[in-house]
């Protein structure tokens, strides 16, 4: 890059003292921008010494500024005919002290380095400020400095061409004159001969330097060429894939297209240039011309570079995505999907030109059984620039369908590797051709693998499949993946988990809540980062609860019931038992905390610090709650009007403190309804569903209990045979019955002449509670099933409305 170069992209502040530098008239600006290029190559110092080198400059000098205003008469630029004009007039006052001038322009010169100097030193001191992250912006800055420099260097070699055609005609006229006056003194024709052998040498030694500096030209477009598809392009590829399994990274082309457009166009004027050369070449040549040896090594370099270019170009912007899907890249038979793709390289002639058609499977893998499907719909549109917001050059495909072909399945010579529907991997492929000026290239671009389902049901499981492939693989088109599946390292593994939280709502996962989910998996390890999770511990283990389906049970019920509380950090979350017991017995009474449920699919509990009589620390916890209680009453509501009966206390909300010590209102406060108790507009709901209310119990009692807090979901005191134990040795299917006979509660005492009086109808409100509330008889009970409540533990002597 040259000096003028750099300093031309220098902050406000430096170009400021480069605009002060140049408020004079000892050189104009515009002087030392047009003949940037050349200025910058003279040896001024030795001119500044040398009186002759000085005034062959000073001529080189008048003669580029001819050329220059004969290049603004051409473009019809009447300011700067002007402008010229008089710079050169100027220039004159030089004519007989050019040694005066040459210091002026080193001096000019000298300055300009200071100033970039200081720029540098700024710049060096900012960078040891900056973060990592700084260093994608500082590698994009340097990619813009270069791509000006391209730009500046074309332009350059636009000039030297018009040097060389002039110079040609220079010697093509006195050629023709000196033929048309064959009949001259003989002196006066050697005279002549040695003038055109000059002029000749001249043209032979500006052709060599114009096809070396074309040649430099190409390996500066070559190199940019290289960074833009090696790096720039996969890295974006790369960003993309995560992108689709939620991570916050930016996919934005716009500035892609803008640095392929820039080489493209400059590619495009270089292959001008070479067809100028052979102009000029069928008008004058001579023996051992070098543009007739060089110039077909040089067309056919541009034009390979030319053409990768154009076909890294074309890409997907937009993976192939249902509207009701549950992400990208998971496509349902007879279900419209859309899919987006862009070419890079942007020329305004080209709009609605090029048609982009769409087809499925070019080839099928040896799989046993591999499905192939016909696309259905508008599988042809033309690139255009009406469906972009940014201006792109898109297709964009909105009403695509596949269904399934009933003849044949898998490829030539199927081995014996069988996968199911949501392993199976599909890649959609687009086509098209590229043509402008005299070049044609056929372009290619293919969609992510895709999963196709035929139902609903399988939409869970095929995106376990797309978080995993994209989550580990790089090789695109790899559609035997899950053949030979490998794991991934719990660092990746970690990462895409926090992406599904934070794709669904905007909060992803601590550390904290990350290190019990790899306690879960890994059990107890000083250090997880060297732990690794199989595809089958994923997603295939312990059909149908795997660990996804846990998980993205979580997921769902979080973004479609607590996304708000969630996002606030009101929920805790992912904690173990262990972990919960140990934090909350360190807190005052009432302290409670919200968790998932370990062993329901999709269910959250709270569990809250309590105190014995003895004045020890003891946790319950509560029953799970899953869509079938968050449905139809939002979770802070039940934080907020949850009670429990104790002995013969009057009734109260155990929960005081969301932990660590946040008063509960003050946690909770901005998600009320404006009305609580009688006049709550949850109430209704609430008078319809039982609460069970524990009384102490005598040796013997008996009292409900759900087949979920049978696993340990349920109240538990710390020294009774639940909690995490309880959970162990639970049973894992649910229990038919509703009401079942259980040993007596180790955590009661005291004694009760009526078992029955252990079932009590509390409606939520101390005001509505009387002796008649308490049920005497199972006859008494409402005409409704039993079995559509879940009711509280044994070991508890609390409430809970479901």
């Amino acid at each position: 890059m040259t000096q003028w170069e750099r300093l031309r992209q220098l902050p406000a502040v430096y170009t400021q003292q480069l605009h002060e530098l140049y408020d004079r008239d000892a050189l104009p600006m515009d002087v030392r921008h047009y003949l940037s290029a050349w200025i910058e190559k003279q040896e001024w110092q030795r001119a500044a010494r040398d009186q002759d080198f000085a005034m062959v400059l000073f001529q080189v000098l008048l003669e580029n500024l001819d050329i220059q205003h004969s290049r603004f008469v051409q473009e019809e630029s009447f300011l700067m005919q002007h402008n010229i004009r008089r710079y050169k007039h100027n220039f004159q006052r030089y004519q007989d002290d050019p040694m005066t001038l040459a210091s002026t322009i080193l001096w000019f010169l000298e300055k300009e380095k200071e100033i970039l100097q200081t720029a540098d030193l700024a710049e060096q001191v900012q960078f040891l400020h900056v973060e990592q992250e700084a260093m994608e912006t500082s590698s994009q800055q340097d990619l813009e400095r270069k791509m000006a420099g391209l730009k500046n260097e074309v332009q350059c070699m636009e000039h030297t061409m018009i040097c060389l055609e002039e110079q040609q005609d220079e010697f093509d006229f006195k050629y023709q004159t000196h033929t048309m006056e064959a009949r001259g003194e003989e002196a006066d024709k050697n005279q002549q001969m040695k003038v055109l052998q000059l002029l000749v040498n001249r043209l032979n030694d500006c052709r060599k330097s114009t096809l070396s500096d074309l040649n430099k030209l190409l390996d500066r477009i070559d190199d940019l060429t290289d960074t833009l598809v090696k790096k720039e392009l996969v890295e974006w590829q790369r960003r993309q894939q995560k992108a689709c399994i939620g991570a916050p990274d930016n996919v934005c082309l716009d500035q892609l297209e803008k640095w392929f457009t820039c080489v493209a166009v400059c590619l495009f004027q270089v292959r001008e240039f070479i067809c100028k050369l052979e102009e000029l070449v069928g008008k004058v040549s001579y023996d051992n011309d070098p543009v007739k040896i060089q110039r077909p090594a040089l067309q056919k370099r541009a034009d390979t570079l030319l053409k990768n270019l154009i076909k890294s170009a074309f890409v997907v912007e937009t993976q192939p995505s249902m509207p009701q899907g549950k992400g990208p890249l998971v496509l349902r038979t007879n279900v419209q999907f859309s899919v987006k793709t862009r070419l890079l390289v942007k020329f305004l002639e080209l709009n609605h030109s090029m048609k982009v058609n769409v087809s499925m499977d070019r080839e099928a893998p040896q799989i046993k059984g591999y499905r192939r499907f016909n696309v259905l719909g508008t599988k042809s549109k033309a690139l255009n620039m009406t469906e972009s917001q940014s201006g792109g050059m898109v297709a964009d495909f909105r009403h695509l369908t596949l269904k399934e072909q009933k003849c044949g399945s898998g490829g030539k010579g199927v081995s014996d590797i069988s996968l199911s529907v949501t392993e199976e991997l599909h890649i959609i492929y687009f086509d098209t051709v590229f043509e402008l000026k005299g070049l044609s290239v056929e372009l290619q671009a293919s969609s992510l693998p895709v999963t196709i389902i035929s139902n609903s049901s399988q939409q869970q499981s095929a995106w376990a499949s797309v978080l995993w492939f994209n989550m580990i693989s790089q090789d695109t088109k790899d559609v035997k993946f899950f053949a030979n599946s490998p794991a991934a390292t719990w660092p990746q593994f970690r990462e895409m988990l926090s992406w599904q939280f934070l794709f669904a709502t905007k909060r992803g996962l601590n550390d904290d809540q990350l290190e019990m989910i790899a306690h879960r998996l890994f059990g107890k390890q000083q250090n997880y980062d060297t732990c690794k999770v199989a595809w089958s511990k994923f997603s295939k283990e312990n059909t149908p609860d795997t660990f996804w389906v846990w998980f993205d049970g979580i997921l769902v019920m979080v973004k479609t019931y607590l996304e708000d509380l969630w996002r606030d950090g009101l929920i805790m979350g992912f904690v173990s038992k262990g972990k919960e017991k140990s934090l909350l017995k360190k807190k005052q009474r009432g302290t409670f905390l919200l968790r998932f449920s370990e062993s329901v699919i999709g269910g959250i509990t709270f569990s809250w610090v309590d105190t014995t009589a003895t004045g020890e620390p003891e946790v319950k916890t509560v029953q799970p709650f899953t869509k079938v209680d968050l449905c139809q009453i939002p979770f802070h509501e039940i934080i907020r009007n949850y009670q429990i009966l104790e002995a013969e206390n009057v009734p109260e909300n155990p929960l005081l403190y969301l932990y660590p010590n946040t008063p509960k209102n003050e946690a909770f406060q901005k998600y009320y309804t404006g009305k609580s108790g009688a006049d709550s507009p949850y109430i209704k709901y609430i008078k319809t569903k039982l609460m069970f209310v524990s009384k102490e119990n005598t040796p013997g009692a008996k009292s409900p209990m759900s087949s979920d807090m049978a696993q340990g979901e349920g109240l538990e005191p710390n020294n009774g045979p639940c909690g995490e134990s309880a959970e162990q040795n639970g049973d894992p299917h649910p229990l038919e019955s509703s009401l079942e006979t259980y040993r007596p509660d180790p955590m009661l005492s005291g004694s009760v002449s009526n078992p029955e009086d252990d079932l009590l109808m509390y409606l939520n409100n101390p005001n509505l509670f009387d002796d008649s509330d308490i049920l005497q008889d199972d006859q008494m009970l409402p005409d409704f099933s039993l079995q559509a409540f879940h009711l509280p533990a044994q070991q508890s002597c609390g409430s809970i409305f479901n």
